[in-house]
C-alpha cells in the first residue's frame, strides 16, 4: 500500500508548481495500492478553510476544490478509518519533541506505520525527516522544482 499524507494530494486540487509532476508520479501507480485516511479528508477541508479566511480562495471555489478532493479520493484511494492505535503511536511519535513534528503528521505517520504501508508520501520536509528518523519508508515521490524551472 502506498499512503498518502494531505501535501502531496493538494496539488492535484489546487494548482502548485509540482501539480504536473504528482499527477504523473500517481499515474504510474497501481489504483489499487493507493490509500489516504480519512484524518486527510479532514485536513484537506481544513486547508481550504484557511485559504478562505486568508483570502486565497472564495467560498464558492473552496466547495468545489473540496468536491473534487471528495471524488478523487472516493475513485482512487482505499480510506483508512483511525484506530485507538494510532492516536496512541501519534502520541509516542509526539514524545520526541526535537522531531518537530505536529500532531496531524504525527497521526499520518502512525496510520501509515500501523497498516503496514509500504511508502508514505508526502511534500513536508518535516513529516519526511522525523519519518526517516522512526525508520518509516517516506519518500517525497518527485523532484520538487527549484527557482528557476
Amino acid at each position: 500500500m502506498h499512503y498518502f499524507d494531505t501535501s502531496f494530494l493538494v496539488p492535484l486540487i489546487l494548482p502548485e508548481a509540482t501539480s504536473d509532476k504528482i499527477t504523473k508520479f500517481l499515474v504510474d501507480l497501481s489504483a489499487e495500492d493507493l490509500a489516504v485516511s480519512h484524518w486527510t479528508r479532514v485536513e484537506f477541508s481544513s486547508l481550504l478553510a484557511r485559504e478562505v479566511r486568508m483570502g486565497g480562495l472564495s467560498a464558492e471555489a473552496a466547495r468545489e476544490a473540496d468536491v473534487r478532493f471528495e471524488a478523487m479520493v472516493e475513485e482512487s484511494f482505499a480510506v483508512i478509518l483511525p484506530n485507538g492505535d494510532d492516536f496512541n503511536l501519534a502520541k509516542e511519535y509526539l514524545g520526541n519533541y526535537e522531531s518537530g513534528l505536529r500532531a496531524g503528521d504525527a497521526l499520518h505517520l502512525a496510520i501509515a506505520k500501523n497498516h503496514r504501508a509500504e511508502a508514505i508520501y508526502s511534500l513536508d520536509k518535516t513529516l519526511l525527516k522525523a519519518g526517516k528518523n522512526i525508520g518509516i519508508p517516506v519518500s517525497l515521490g518527485i523532484r520538487l522544482p527549484s527557482y528557476g524551472d
